[in-house]
C-alpha cells in the first residue's frame, strides 16, 4: 500500500524533467540572440570605425587665440586726449590717442628758421666766390701795373730820375700785391670747395637742415597716435594727462576678425594629420548650435613644455611617462567670425578630418606675403617736401630779385598789382 507522499511523488517526478528542459532551451536560445547582437554590435562598430571614425580627431583642449597689436608713442609727450576705452570698436587709422603738440611746433618753427639760414649762408658762399674772382682780377691787374710801373723806373733809375728808395718802394709793393693774390686765389679754393658741384637745392648744409625740418614735422605728426588695424581695444592704460617715453604701452587693439585656434592634440593622434585638412569646431559661447569650420594652417615644432623657461629634464630615476601634446593652428572662415565673433582665450571643441593626408606635416616655402602690415605709420613726404621747397625758394636767389623790385616801385612776380 503506498503513501500518500509516493502518490503525491511520482507525477511530480515525471514531469520535472520536461520543465526543465523548456526552461534551459529559451534561456540558450536568449543568450544566443543577445550574443549574436553584441556581435553584430561589434562588427557595426569595427565597420564604422575602419570606413568612417579612424579618420578623425578630436580634442576639447583648444582656445581661441589672436594678434595683441601694442599701441605704443614713437616719441615722450603727455597725453591730452584718450578718444577710445575698452571693448569699443575703431577703424584703421582712427586716432587713439592725442599728445601734447606745443614742443613740437617749436622745434618745426627752429628747424624751418634753420633751414631759411642755411640756404642764405650757401647763397653768401656762392656771392663769395664771384666776389673772390673779382678780387683776383683786380689783384692781377695791379700786380701787371706794377711790374710795368717798376720797369719803368728801372730805366730811370740808370739815368737818376728816380731814386732807389723809390724803386724799392715799388718793388715791396709788388711783393705785398703778390702776396694778397696768392691769398685770394687759395681762399677761393678753398671757398670753391664748399660750393663746387652744388646748387642752393642740393648743397649739403641745406641738406642737413631740410632734413631737421622733416624729423621735427615728423614727430610733430607722432603726437597723434592712430589705431594700425580695425579691431577692438583692450588693456587701456593710458591716462589723461599722462606723461609717456617713447615705446610706452598705452593700450592694445585686437583684430578680432583674424583670430584662430590652438588645438593641442596628443602626440598620438598626429601621425596622420596634415596642413591643410578641414576642421569643424563648436564653442562653449554659442554651444553645438553654431558650427565653425576651417583648415589646419600648421603643426607646432614643439611642445610646451620644450619652449618652457625651465624645460623638463628626464635624465632622473624618477621619470615618469606622460602623454605629450602639441598645438596645432586652425584656421576660421572670416565670414562665420563676422557672423558669430569670439573672444580671445574661449574654449573650442575640435574634430579634424584626416581623410585627406596629401598634405605636408610642416611647411616647406616661405611665406610671400606679410602676415600683418601697415602704413598708417608711413608719413605722406608732400606737404613737407613742399614746405622745404617753399622755404629754400623765399630765401634762394629769386627772393633777391623780388626784393629788388619792390625796392624800385615795380610788381614782384606772381604778386598782383595794389590798388
Amino acid at each position: 500500500m503506498s503513501s500518500p507522499e509516493g502518490k503525491s511523488d511520482a507525477p511530480n517526478s515525471s514531469t520535472n524533467p520536461v520543465v526543465h528542459n523548456g526552461t534551459n532551451g529559451k534561456r540558450r536560445r536568449r543568450l544566443g540572440v543577445l550574443a549574436a547582437a553584441v556581435a553584430l554590435g561589434l562588427a557595426a562598430y569595427g565597420a564604422y570605425w575602419y570606413m568612417h571614425a579612424r579618420h578623425f580627431q578630436s580634442t576639447d583642449d583648444a582656445y581661441v587665440n589672436g594678434d595683441l597689436v601694442q599701441i605704443t608713442s614713437e616719441v615722450p609727450g603727455t597725453v591730452t586726449a584718450v578718444n577710445v576705452d575698452d571693448t569699443q570698436s575703431v577703424q584703421r587709422d582712427q586716432t587713439l590717442l592725442e599728445l601734447d603738440p606745443a614742443d613740437a611746433k617749436i622745434a618745426v618753427a627752429n628747424a624751418e628758421a634753420n633751414l631759411a639760414r642755411a640756404v642764405r649762408q650757401v647763397r653768401a658762399l656762392f656771392a663769395q666766390s664771384a666776389q673772390l674772382n673779382a678780387q683776383i682780377t683786380e689783384r692781377e691787374t695791379a700786380l701787371k701795373r706794377w711790374q710795368d710801373d717798376y720797369k719803368r723806373r728801372a730805366d730811370l733809375t740808370r739815368d737818376g730820375a728816380v731814386s732807389n728808395e723809390e724803386l724799392a718802394h715799388v718793388r715791396d709793393t709788388i711783393d705785398e700785391t703778390r702776396a694778397s693774390l696768392g691769398a685770394a686765389r687759395e681762399q677761393l679754393n678753398a671757398n670753391t670747395a664748399q660750393v663746387d658741384g652744388t646748387t642752393i637745392d642740393n648743397h649739403p648744409q641745406v641738406l642737413a637742415a631740410a632734413a631737421a625740418v622733416r624729423d621735427a614735422a615728423l614727430t610733430l605728426q607722432r603726437t597723434r597716435i592712430a589705431a594700425p588695424v580695425a579691431g577692438v581695444v583692450a588693456r587701456r592704460a593710458a591716462q589723461l594727462g599722462q606723461r609717456v617715453a617713447a615705446g610706452t604701452p598705452l593700450m592694445a587693439v585686437v583684430p578680432l576678425q583674424d583670430v584662430w585656434v590652438d588645438a593641442n592634440f596628443k602626440e598620438t593622434q598626429l601621425g596622420r594629420m596634415r596642413i591643410g585638412q578641414p576642421v569643424t569646431l563648436t564653442s562653449d559661447l554659442y554651444g553645438d548650435s553654431v558650427t565653425y569650420h576651417g583648415r589646419i594652417a600648421g603643426l607646432g615644432i614643439g611642445t610646451g613644455s620644450a619652449f618652457s623657461l625651465l624645460p623638463a629634464q628626464n635624465a632622473s630615476g624618477n621619470w615618469i611617462k606622460i602623454v605629450q601634446r602639441l598645438p596645432v593652428r586652425i584656421t576660421l572662415d572670416p565670414r562665420q567670425l563676422g557672423r558669430h565673433p569670439l573672444r580671445i582665450g574661449l574654449s573650442m571643441r575640435v574634430k579634424a578630418d584626416l581623410h585627406d593626408e596629401s598634405g605636408a606635416t610642416l611647411a616647406s616655402q616661405p611665406p610671400r606675403h606679410p602676415a600683418f602690415s601697415t602704413d598708417v605709420y608711413v608719413r605722406d613726404p608732400v606737404k613737407i617736401n613742399g614746405i622745404i621747397a617753399r622755404i629754400i625758394h623765399d630765401n634762394g636767389p629769386s627772393s633777391v630779385t623780388r626784393g629788388r623790385a619792390v625796392a624800385h616801385g615795380a610788381r614782384a612776380p606772381g604778386r598782383p598789382p595794389e590798388g
